[in-house]
């Protein structure tokens, strides 16, 4: 059985990175499909894309939104794309190569067996894998997945990560319309809702590299959202118990 593969990326001014990340994707066996997501990059990000696709006029897609609208609101509305066109598996991650996109394969890997449903590409699972990052950010990094772990219960060591596949069962059983954060908390959010509901999940270890080309979107306000955003999912699980979407999807 052949299964239909996604690879959502979102986008906002990576033009330096996108021409070499669609090839890298468009060459891995597999015959994996890209979403890129760009959120009116000023600096042409969604002109090359389009330009790409007459290479790969099947497999390469371009969702263009008005502004930054965050990364939440961008994946959510690549799953909710993902799955009206019935993808079987569905893929996150950056367009900076932090994510080798040779591990997608892996991720695919450890997921299409159904003995899992969401596959964490983890900096954390073997101790601490990244590279050029200063002693600062991994530790922040690092303490951000101790601090989910001791409030949440999650039992996840990357919580924050953001190189996952999922299977469409997950997506399709997470009230999509109902998850609140857009910034790092959306992927501890989604994680914790996946665990919430029952899914199987597995971290597949990866080495994370810095971004060499382009600015990062990091920022403090991002940052606080998450910190707070653990306390308010910890809360909201005790007091609103987490139920499937559908009944159908696991």
């Amino acid at each position: 059985m052949t299964h239909r593969k996604l690879v959502i990326i979102p986008t906002y001014n990576e033009l330096e990175n996108i021409r070499d990340m669609v090839r890298a994707v468009m060459e891995l066996s597999g015959n994996f499909e890209l979403l890129v997501i760009d959120d009116g990059s000023p600096d042409g990000t969604g002109a090359i894309v389009k330009s790409l696709q007459q290479a790969y006029p099947d497999r390469l897609h371009l969702m263009e939104r008005t502004g930054k609208l965050g990364l939440g609101t961008a994946y959510i509305a690549g799953f909710k794309w993902a799955l009206d066109r019935s993808y079987d598996f569905i893929f996150e991650m950056d367009c900076d190569f932090s994510h080798d996109p040779k591990d997608l394969v892996r991720l695919y890997e450890a997921v299409k067996g159904r003995d899992y449903d969401l596959a964490i590409g983890s900096r954390y699972i073997t101790g601490v894998n990244v590279v050029n990052w200063p002693i600062g950010r991994v530790l922040m990094s690092y303490f951000a997945s101790v601090y989910v772990n001791f409030i949440t219960g999650l039992p996840v060591k990357d919580a924050t990560a953001g190189f996952k596949c999922y299977h469409r069962s997950v997506l399709d059983g997470i009230r999509l319309k109902e998850v609140k954060f857009i910034g790092y908390a959306f992927q501890i959010e989604m994680k914790f809702t996946a665990w919430k509901l029952g899914f199987k999940i597995i971290e597949v270890p990866i080495i994370f590299t810095d971004r060499t080309k382009g600015a990062s979107k990091m920022s403090s306000g991002i940052f606080k959202e998450a910190v707070l955003g653990v306390i308010w999912m910890k809360i909201k699980s005790i007091f609103s118990p987490y139920r499937l979407n559908r009944t159908e999807s696991i």
